[in-house]
C-alpha cells in the first residue's frame, strides 16, 4: 500500500510539475528522509552516533525540548514526520540539521558550546522550521531537477544514493529560506515557556568569536548573524515581547553526561 501510494504521488506530481505546479507531495519528503537517516546510520565513522540507552540524560533533554517546540500548535506537519533526535558525537563541529521528514541530528560540539537550554532549543527550533516548511526538499528538486529526485526516491536510480546524501547534508539554503526558519523559530518557541530570542543567543556567540575555526566553517554556509538578530529580536517583541526561561542550570547538568 505504501508503494502504491508514492507511485500515485509521483505521477502526481510529474502531472502538477508539467503544468507549472509547485505542489509536491509529502511522500517525497518523507522518503528521502527515510533513505538518508538509513545512509547516515551506515557510516558511523563519519557520523558517530551515540546510544540512547547508553545517554540516556541528554537524550532526555534533547526529546523535552522537541516535544515543546512540537506542542506549540504552529508546526504543519507535526503528524507527517517523525521527528526523531540522535546526537552526533564529534566536539569540532558546531551545527545541528534537520532532514525531510523529521529527523533531527545534533553535534555534540554545538551542545557543549552553548550555555543554556534555549539557546539550543532556538537553534532546534530553526531546524525543525527548514524541515517543516519542507526547504531542503523544495531546494534539492531546484538544484538537481525532479525527474533525478524521483528516480531516487522510486527506488530506480539506487547510484544517486550517496549523491542525494551528500547534497542533503551540503545544501546551502537561501536567505529567504533562513529568513523563514529564523522567524518560525521564534513563533515556534513564544508558544512554550522558552524564551523566544534563543536563536539570537546563539549567533550573539557567533558573532562574537568568528574567527574560530569551526565558527568560520559554520559562517561560511550560514549567512551572518548581524542582521539575524536583529530581525530576531523584532519578531520577538511583535509577539509581545515576553520573557521566558533559559534553564541555563539544567542545561549545564546536562552536559555533564556527555562524553
Amino acid at each position: 500500500m505504501v508503494k502504491k501510494n508514492l507511485i500515485c504521488a509521483v505521477l502526481a506530481l510529474l502531472l502538477l510539475s508539467s503544468c507549472g505546479g509547485t505542489w509536491i507531495p509529502i511522500s517525497i519528503d518523507q522518503t528521502l528522509g527515510e533513505q538518508s537517516k538509513a545512509e547516515i546510520n551506515s557510516r558511523a565513522d563519519i557520523f558517530p552516533i551515540l546510544d540512547e540507552a547508553e545517554y540516556p540524560v541528554p537524550y532526555q533533554r534533547l526529546n523535552l525540548i522537541r516535544d515543546k517546540i512540537l506542542s506549540s500548535g504552529k508546526i504543519t506537519h507535526q503528524q507527517d514526520f517523525n521527528w526523531e533526535v540522535k546526537i552526533i558525537e564529534d566536539d569540532s563541529v558546531l551545527n545541528a540539521f534537520c532532514l525531510p521528514g523529521g529527523y533531527i541530528y545534533v553535534y555534540t560540539g554545538l551542545m557543549k558550546y552553548l550555555d543554556s537550554e534555549n539557546a539550543l532549543a532556538g537553534v532546534l527550533a530553526h531546524e525543525i522550521a527548514h524541515a517543516d516548511k519542507r526547504h531542503a526538499t523544495k531546494q534539492l528538486i531546484k538544484n538537481l531537477g525532479i525527474s533525478f529526485v524521483l528516480q531516487y526516491v522510486i527506488g530506480s536510480n539506487n547510484s544517486g544514493l550517496l549523491n542525494i546524501g551528500a547534497n542533503l547534508l551540503s545544501l546551502s539554503f537561501s536567505r529567504a529560506d533562513e529568513t523563514e526558519a529564523d522567524m518560525n523559530s521564534v513563533t515556534y518557541l513564544y508558544q512554550t515557556d522558552y524564551d523566544a530570542r534563543g536563536a539570537a543567543i546563539f549567533f550573539e556567540k557567533i558573532k562574537k568569536e568568528q574567527k574560530e575555526e569551526g565558527i568560520t566553517e559554520f559562517l561560511s554556509t550560514h549567512p551572518n548573524p548581524d542582521n539575524r538578530i536583529e530581525e530576531i529580536q523584532k519578531k520577538w517583541k511583535e509577539l509581545g515581547g515576553n520573557k521566558g526561561k533559559i534553564y541555563k542550570e539544567e542545561y549545564q547538568k546536562m552536559l555533564e553526561d556527555l562524553p
